[in-house]
């Protein structure tokens, strides 16, 4: 009897102590034509991929067996397998690829490409172009409903959040928002989309069913010009109570109560900061900052910065494997 509790104690001890699963992050650096891998146990860079010209955005496949990347000015969407760590195929994206966003059975994706004013869409399956949709001018943020009915592009210079059918391939709204809209979120509950407009400073509360603008969260950085404010990533939590939210040359992460819509704190991250991506567990969220070339780690609970890794040139986007 004694002898098991001993070692039942031992086992939880071992237990507690062992470190948690690392989740592999992976950054794309516009500038640098690379894509750095992050090990989330340790936050080193573990391994520098060479990819096309001026990569931005960038997700794993739904199997998490690959990572997409769209390499602007190659117009294609370059194919990372995840377990060799080296580019392997490629995607018929259209000119300019930016943003991306896919189905929840990854059978589809859907690109915004900034030249053509054109929303592609990709068969993955097939890795074929399935489509196309007209937008406005230069669309880039990317998002898809929860219950994947509509997809949502936002145009940065026409200053709309486009509602798409995604069944009838069909815009059946436009929403206007400030100036140069860069991102689109919704909440996982489906109740809100969130669009950052990087000009107008702000970022649009749209109600998705009434296709209304229904709050505006503005931002204030005492000792920072307005204009010096520039939204554009956002990170809800899944709960939907917490937001994240990228200033751009604010060199802050603001963030917001998602309820109230009010900013409740800024982090000082490092300069330009750009994209973010959530671990899986939602203990971290790891942040792109342009200018300094780095990416700032923020434990999501204590709201606070607690690392710097240093990555490529110009980092842009960011994506973490799901379990």
């Amino acid at each position: 009897m004694w002898r098991g509790c001993l070692l039942s104690g031992i086992a939880a001890w071992l237990a507690a102590a062992a470190p948690a699963s690392a989740f592999i992050a992976y950054v794309s650096n516009e500038k640098s034509n690379t894509v750095s891998v992050i090990d989330t146990d340790n936050w080193t860079v573990t391994r520098t991929i060479k990819v096309g010209q001026r990569p931005r955005g960038i997700e794993f496949t739904k199997d998490g067996k690959f990572v997409m990347v769209a390499v602007g000015d190659d117009d294609t969407i370059q194919m990372i397998d995840a377990a060799k760590q080296q580019v392997v195929d490629s995607l018929p994206s259209g000119p300019d690829p930016e943003l991306f966003v896919q189905d929840a059975a990854g059978k589809i994706l859907y690109v915004a490409n900034e030249n053509d004013n054109t929303v592609t869409v990709i068969d993955l399956e097939k890795r074929v172009r399935a489509g196309e949709v007209q937008v406005g001018v230069e669309p880039e943020g990317m998002a898809l409903s929860p219950d994947g009915k509509i997809l949502i592009n936002t145009s940065e210079t026409t200053n709309m959040a486009h509602f798409i059918d995604t069944a009838t391939r069909q815009i059946v709204a436009n929403v206007l928002v400030d100036a140069r809209p860069r991102f689109a979120e919704f909440k996982r509950d489906g109740s809100e989309l969130w669009v950052s407009s990087e000009i107008g400073g702000t970022v649009s509360v749209i109600d998705p069913a009434k296709h209304a603008v229904t709050s505006k969260i503005t931002f204030s950085v005492p000792g920072l010009r307005r204009e010096a404010i520039q939204p554009v990533g956002i990170g809800i939590t899944r709960d939907g109570k917490t937001a994240f939210v990228a200033l751009g040359p604010a060199n802050r992460i603001a963030i917001v109560d998602g309820t109230s819509h009010t900013v409740t704190k800024y982090l000082l991250v490092g300069q330009r900061v750009w994209h973010m991506a959530f671990t899986p567990d939602e203990k971290y969220l790891l942040v792109t900052n342009g200018v300094s070339n780095d990416v700032s780690v923020i434990d999501v609970a204590a709201q606070k910065v607690i690392k710097t890794i240093q990555v490529g040139e110009l980092p842009w986007g960011i994506t973490i494997a799901q379990p």
